[in-house]
């Protein structure tokens, strides 16, 4: 199920307990956490959603774990798989995002988890929903939110933010990294943010855009082969790419400082 790790790559105690976690501004919103194996959800909703969050997630999960068990190539493939009629939804999206993106399905798993379980939750009668997922956000609010990017060892770690707009929600918001973390990169990036409509088509851009940041590189060389490549793919709104010191962006991205 779990994206394979890249051993090489280092977990800051930041990332392992998840405390960049309490640097989000919750706005009056009920925090809920739901922890079952690779999938860890934050999720921040107008009331208690503990109960069907939970429901939710085990839901889709075990969609994901029952088609791998049929499927053993969905959940090793590292390139792209062909599209699945008979497969259920958030099946289909993950399919549809590695083909976008040109990587393996699995790419997407977070997200899509993140996005499903956010939708689901709107359709229960949340109004005002963020399911975060290992970093992989998909988003439902009615005012300007501002989402921190986690960095790893970057001095810009958790010194800017992403600006989104009330009008530019729902939205996906997925993060790879190179260094930080337990999900395959081949890439050296500190993190490359992809914002999507879909959460699965952000996660699995973000993946491969993540492949691209690679070592030997000086740090702006790395960044501008991901934003390069970044420009020909499609149903992505915008990037951002950050590698030691330096950082690019591409498309819809309003960045500001963070305290």
């Amino acid at each position: 199920m779990a994206k394979k790790a890249d051993k090489r790559r280092k977990e800051p105690g930041s990332y392992r307990h998840r405390v960049y976690r309490k640097l989000s501004g919750q706005d009056g919103l009920v925090s809920t956490y739901f922890r079952f194996r690779e999938t860890d959800l934050h999720i921040l909703a107008e009331s208690d959603v503990t109960k069907t969050s939970g429901e939710l997630a085990m839901y889709y999960r075990l969609q994901v774990e029952h088609y791998v068990e049929q499927h053993p190539d969905f959940g090793s493939s590292l390139k792209p798989l062909p599209a699945d009629k008979l497969a259920p939804p958030i099946i289909r999206d993950m399919l549809a995002a590695g083909q976008i993106a040109g990587v393996g399905p699995m790419a997407a798993v977070a997200g899509a988890i993140a996005e499903y379980v956010c939708r689901g939750l709107l359709k229960s009668g949340q109004k005002e929903v963020i399911v975060e997922n290992g970093g992989d956000i998909f988003l439902q609010r009615s005012a300007r939110c501002v989402i921190g990017i986690f960095a790893g060892e970057s001095p810009l770690s958790n010194r800017i933010g992403l600006q989104i707009d009330p009008l530019d929600m729902p939205l996906g918001i997925c993060t790879s990294s190179g260094t930080v973390g337990h999900s395959l990169s081949f890439g050296t990036a500190d993190s490359v943010t992809v914002t999507a409509d879909s959460a699965a088509i952000a996660d699995a851009a973000a993946t491969r855009l993540g492949n691209e940041v690679r070592g030997g590189y000086p740090e702006h060389d790395g960044i501008d082969r991901a934003l390069r490549v970044a420009g020909e793919l499609t149903d992505i709104r915008g990037v951002l790419v950050i590698r030691g010191k330096s950082m690019g962006a591409l498309g819809q991205v309003e960045l500001i400082p963070l305290a």
